[in-house]
């Protein structure tokens, strides 16, 4: 399960770009808290802290408790992170409010391991990774870090469907309305001339 991660934060007295411009000179980062049929909340957060967050590589699928100074702490899920298009600085974030177990959709990374035992890989195959990520619908207390999946047995030419990834319980793909690839094993340059070879002298006739 994604890891519950804390960031400080402070209301935000004023809106605008004007006001966001003001903030962004202290070091913080404009912010605002919305969902579950609430008024949304401005707030600004540490960059230096937000950027640590941001490095981990999970910051979008994991649950951050946003402690804000004077007030509550509110569990919320990151839906949208704007950065500077020349500093790429993180300059507005956009948090959605989590109440109780609620179910919500969210990027989840993909993990393939057991290359030694995918007879494809011995041979040289290459991965063709067509999804990084699985859009999944699972509770906001059970996001997981990453889905395992297997590449024992498979060989060139295998694909990887959805319908064959085990998902964790409670845990189900947002896409359910076709069995999407997520990976083809594809057979490497050196082997595809080498059967492409075989093949031609398989047609050539038999001297006479």
């Amino acid at each position: 399960m994604s890891e519950t991660l804390k960031l400080a934060a402070e209301m935000r007295e004023r809106a605008g770009k004007g006001a966001s411009r003001a903030v962004r000179r202290t070091g913080r980062v404009p912010a605002v808290i919305y969902g579950a049929g609430s008024a949304a909340t401005p707030i600004h957060v540490e960059e230096k802290l937000l950027v640590r967050q941001l490095s981990t590589g999970h910051f979008m699928n994991s649950v951050i408790e946003i402690e804000i100074a004077g007030g509550d702490t509110v569990r919320t899920l990151p839906r949208d992170v704007q950065f500077h298009p020349v500093s790429d600085r993180p300059i507005h974030v956009d948090f959605f409010r989590l109440v109780g177990n609620a179910v919500i959709t969210v990027e989840v990374p993909v993990h393939f391991m057991d290359e030694d035992q995918s007879p494809g890989m011995k041979r040289g195959a290459v991965l063709n990774i067509v999804r990084h990520e699985l859009q999944l619908d699972c509770p906001s207390n059970a996001i997981p870090d990453q889905i395992d999946i297997s590449l024992a047995g498979l060989d060139v030419g295998d694909s990887i469907h959805i319908s064959a990834v085990t998902l964790p319980k409670g845990v189900v793909s947002h896409i359910s309305d076709r069995d999407f690839t997520i990976a083809t094993m594809v057979a490497p340059s050196a082997l595809k001339s080498e059967n492409a070879e075989s093949e031609a002298a398989a047609e050539e006739p038999a001297a006479a």
